[in-house]
């Protein structure tokens, strides 16, 4: 019973904080928009500056969190895929209309579902891999992606989910010895350096009108990642997957309010897809 309980609240608490977690990177990837198309910041400088602020803030929010680890290759290995993941996101975002971005991106539940499957050994049950396919479906419906002239530059974006997907995979296995702080911080920590070599080409800095949204941007990916190693520590990155399309309607929505970027699909037919889909494989988990 006791068991049964403890299964129940990651079901719920799981997807909250994964739901969170993705308004906040749409948040993250708005400002990285307004840095990069409206003002001009190189994607290579906004990265490392993004993720040095989130360092900088999370440090002292975890300073007490323990340090030590008995798997630094595993850490590193987690890291040294999602920094490659952060290069072609935000390389992909200077130069592809955010809802074709966000589109692709759907690739990568796909990629976690079918990785937590073959190497954390999840379970892979029919309404986990149809609510992915449901709300691959409902991104489609939203953003109609294919409309517009095919560009060599919209496989960014389909890298960047691989990558993620890989390293999200890595994550959920940490999570098993790790704390969400401790993950956190590492991801943070070495990611600075790694993007600090990808900006040496383009340099470090960044324009007064600018510097705001970097900012905020760095705030909000400090919070999102933290709240994306507290879902994995709680459920299963396999059942986590379809509310990853969640962040489409929010990504879309804000792309909307501050672009004006419209996208050319039925998008609240499609939100409402995302969100049944979703709301069904967490309620036949947590039932």
């Amino acid at each position: 019973m006791i068991q049964m309980k403890v299964m129940n609240s990651g079901a719920i608490m799981g997807p909250l904080y994964f739901v969170a977690a993705g308004a906040l990177f749409a948040g993250a990837n708005t400002a990285v928009q307004g840095a990069g198309m409206i003002h001009g910041v190189p994607s290579a400088t906004i990265a490392f500056w993004q993720y040095a602020l989130a360092c900088a803030i999370v440090i002292p929010l975890v300073w007490r969190a323990p340090w030590r680890s008995d798997r630094p290759l595993a850490h590193l290995l987690r890291v040294g895929l999602a920094a490659i993941g952060v290069q072609f996101w935000v390389a992909g975002l200077a130069v592809v209309p955010i809802w074709q971005a966000i589109a692709l991106i759907l690739t990568s539940p796909l990629f976690v579902t079918l990785g937590a499957w073959l190497f954390l050994g999840e379970r892979m049950t029919p309404p986990r891999v149809l609510a992915v396919l449901v709300g691959a479906v409902g991104g489609t419906i939203i953003l109609d992606p294919w409309a517009d002239a095919f560009q060599l530059s919209a496989l960014l974006p389909v890298g960047a989910a691989a990558f993620w997907a890989a390293s999200s995979v890595v994550t959920k296995e940490l999570t098993k010895s790790e704390n969400a702080g401790t993950l956190t911080l590492a991801l943070l920590v070495l990611l600075v350096p790694i993007n600090g070599v990808a900006a040496i080409s383009s340099g470090f800095a960044v324009t007064a009108s600018a510097l705001w949204l970097v900012a905020l941007s760095g705030l909000l990916i400090a919070a999102a990642q933290y709240l994306i190693a507290k879902a994995y520590s709680v459920a299963d990155a396999a059942y986590l997957q379809p509310f990853d399309h969640l962040k489409l309607p929010l990504n879309v929505g804000l792309g909307i309010i501050f672009f004006g970027f419209a996208p050319p699909g039925m998008m609240w037919i499609g939100a409402a897809v995302i969100i049944g889909a979703s709301a069904w494989v967490m309620k036949d988990e947590a039932g």
